[in-house]
């Protein structure tokens, strides 16, 4: 199939021996990823990750999948297995641990470890299994086999599902770095013993399909890190996320060549890294990390800044920084080093932070002037090995927008995988596999949960239209009290507007109008008493259609129909 599927019906009852696959995220977007795997009444999870907002979004903190399919059966919930450590993989996992704190927890050391810190900031206590490449667990009736796989974090593992409806190879994120910098390559002697085996269902990763050839291994960063250190004048402040072990060592290791001490700022790299030195993942020599607070102590050539907001992320360190909001000041001639690709969606914000760094007197260094980051994700070259190694059955290609998926889907069929076995979805679509054949039978309704705040899941789309409204036109208030007995407005309309350009006294010709307009719908004559809801939509289509038609606006226009008390 070389298309995306829409409008498809709601899925049949699932059958006895039937493995039934639903992607609650990560399908048509890149994060949030999360996928159910249910068969005979019986739960798996592989990841619960959150997605970062657009602008579209705004107050937004977190978006996290459609939990609502598995919330009233967390019961069934046999166990979750993280593939690594990255926030759109494990970052919705506190709100569904939330719900019910003993779901097991399946991961490398790195990922539980990232995870449960998460968890203690929630006061969640969870039960956790930490695994290894070549591990097998029974979770019944998932038979989960774990494989390495490299990717920008360490410790990542795809998860082979075998089950009497067939096998399934979920990768979660991976690439095919042959020279990786703490030596884990994604093991292609393990891919190719599963595809001896059988693999029925292959869920790739499809971030980087579109992109030809191979990725660059991360070994070509460290030598571009050394010689920016080299060269710059002043304070050196290197963008990342704070998850991203192997470009904090490469920072370290280029800091210690030239005699620079590391500071990290930000909590969350702070935390993380401190785990990943303690586990061994980050070597750090002695007297390298200092604390922010002693970076005056230094001289700006003798200091490199480790923070996060590589991403444009508003409240992050590097976009406080950009606005002077931050205790850094960029002062002229510093260094800012964004060691990140761009995820889709954020260019405007990423390219906001440039340009405010830029106006500081900074140089920025980014992926389109040097080569401070390479992809963790695998290249069509990659994938193409992929399915040469394993002759999947099927393939439903996950981790995307729809771009990616198709091109993913396409280097499938270019190497013999029947294009009708070629399940292309977005989050919601339903996959059933039974005697190793598998078919889409359905979607499910997949929203978004927006976390705002302590709020989660109570915002909708129609707040954020609203809050759109608000900050691209402003507002427009409307207070009116009637008199039911009279049937007549007996004070206002008073109208009060925020962020429109026009003062309150153009509005004054509309007044009339609008007790006019109540007036009318109070004298009703169908007997009818209108309620001080269809009187405040009254209001709202009066000013509404003038203001529309008089200012050319749109603004979020708020009436208030208050009725007057008659003493007795």
């Amino acid at each position: 199939m070389t298309h995306i599927q829409y409008d498809l019906p709601k899925p049949p009852k699932l059958g006895r021996n039937t493995l039934r696959v639903i992607p609650l995220g990560g399908l048509g977007e890149v994060g949030r990823n999360m996928t159910v795997y249910e068969l005979n009444g019986k739960l798996l999870i592989v990841d619960c990750g959150v997605l970062f907002p657009e602008e579209t979004q705004p107050g937004v903190d977190l978006i996290l999948p459609d939990l609502n399919y598995v919330l009233d059966r967390l019961d069934d919930v046999v166990g979750m297995v993280l593939t690594h450590g990255h926030e759109d993989h494990i970052g919705a996992v506190p709100y569904l641990l939330k719900r019910r704190p003993d779901i097991p927890l399946i991961g490398s050391q790195l990922t539980l470890a990232l995870v449960e810190a998460k968890l203690q900031e929630h006061k969640i206590r969870s039960r956790s299994l930490a695994v290894v490449e070549g591990d097998v667990e029974d979770l019944k009736p998932f038979e989960c086999e774990f494989i390495a796989v490299n990717h920008s974090i360490p410790d990542a593992l795809a998860v082979f599902i075998r089950t009497q409806a067939g096998t399934v190879l979920h990768t979660g994120d991976f690439k095919m770095d042959q020279l990786p910098l703490d030596g884990r390559l994604t093991d292609l002697r393990h891919f190719s013993r599963l595809g001896e085996e059988g693999v029925d269902l292959f869920l790739p990763d499809s971030t980087n399909a579109e992109v030809p050839g191979f990725t660059p291994t991360e070994k070509n960063i460290g030598g571009v890190l050394s010689s920016v250190m080299r060269d710059s004048p002043k304070r050196i402040i290197v963008a990342s996320f704070s998850s991203h072990v192997h470009r904090v060592q490469q920072v370290i290791d280029a800091a210690a060549e030239h005699g620079r001490k590391v500071a990290l700022v930000g909590r969350s790299m702070v935390r993380n890294m401190s785990i990943a030195e303690k586990l061994g993942y980050l070597h750090v020599p002695n007297d390298i990390l200092i604390d922010l607070k002693k970076v005056g102590d230094y001289r700006d050539d003798q200091v490199v800044l480790m923070c996060t907001g590589s991403q444009g992320e508003p409240m992050a360190a590097l976009s406080r920084m950009s606005t002077g909001d931050h205790q850094i000041q960029i002062e002229q001639d510093d260094t800012i080093i964004l060691a990140s690709s761009l995820i889709p969606g954020n260019e405007n914000s990423v390219f906001r932070i440039i340009n405010g760094l830029l106006k500081l007197g900074a140089n920025v260094v980014h992926k389109g002037n040097a080569k401070v980051h390479v992809s963790g994700h695998a290249a069509a070259g990659e994938l193409l090995y992929c399915y040469n190694i394993l002759e999947p059955g099927y393939v439903m290609p996950v981790h995307g927008e729809v771009r990616h998926l198709l091109a993913n889907g396409k280097l499938a069929i270019e190497t013999g995988v029947p294009e009708e076995n070629v399940l292309l979805g977005e989050s919601g679509i339903v996959v059933d596999m039974k005697d190793h054949e598998a078919k889409i039978v359905g979607a499910i309704e997949c929203g978004y949960i927006y976390v705002d705040g302590k709020s989660v899941g109570e915002i909708t789309d129609t707040d954020l239209r609203d809050r759109r409204t608000l900050g691209e036109e402003g507002f427009v208030s409307i207070v009116t009290v009637i008199d039911r007995q009279s049937k007549r407005v007996i004070a206002g309309p008073d109208i009060h507007t925020r962020g429109v350009a026009e003062s309150d006294s153009v509005f004054s010709s509309i007044i009339p109008k609008i007790s006019s307009a109540v007036e009318e719908a109070l004298a009703d004559s169908s007997g009818k008493k209108p309620s001080t809801h269809q009187l405040q939509q009254v209001v709202r289509r009066t000013v509404g259609q003038w203001v529309g038609r008089k200012l050319r606006r749109k603004p979020l226009i708020i009436p208030v129909v208050v009725e007057s008390k008659r003493e007795k």
